[in-house]
């Protein structure tokens, strides 16, 4: 390969891994937007019918291992069933591989529908959707129901590790 075609076939790795990592420029308001190193799995109008459709499943009975509203859900059961009929997406079926899957989104990017990771010391053990105006819903615990609670109440607050997006 001749030096000239050598060098415009590095220049498009460059170009292509540039495209990769994304990068942030002033909006129109001033503030900086992220680019996303690749296009999220759900449309904001799925991302959307997700949330909407997890808020009409609070009430709904916890049940270790659940995955359906007749059987009770537990936290990556709601997320499955949540997102596979807002969006048709096979979610992981645990924390851990749920708090690693997509991309993180940072707090100012967060959209309903998005998921919320909680733990401690670093560690993954709780999953939710984010339901808008940060609130989650999400299946607690063994003899609990499916509930909306605000990411800003100080037991949460304390636990919250990352953001993700499909």
């Amino acid at each position: 390969m001749n030096s000239e075609r050598r060098g415009l076939v590095a220049g498009a790795g460059w170009l292509a891994l540039a495209s990769l990592t994304g990068c942030a420029a002033p909006a129109e308001d001033g503030h900086q937007r992220v680019a996303f190193p690749r296009p999220s799995l759900m449309s904001d109008m799925q991302a959307g019918e997700a949330a909407f459709l997890a808020l009409g499943l609070v009430g709904t009975p916890y049940r270790y291992g659940g995955n359906t509203p007749e059987t009770g859900f537990d936290c990556s059961g709601l997320i499955g069933y949540v997102y596979s009929r807002s969006a048709g997406i096979s979610t992981p079926r645990t924390v851990a591989q749920i708090s690693r899957w997509g991309q993180s989104v940072g707090a100012s990017d967060l959209r309903a529908g998005d998921l919320v990771i909680f733990g401690t010391d670093g560690s993954p053990s709780h999953a939710a959707i984010h339901a808008g105006e940060s609130r989650f819903v999400h299946a607690p615990s063994t003899g609990g129901t499916v509930r909306l609670n605000r990411i800003n109440e100080r037991y949460w607050k304390a636990r919250l590790l990352d953001y993700r997006r499909a």
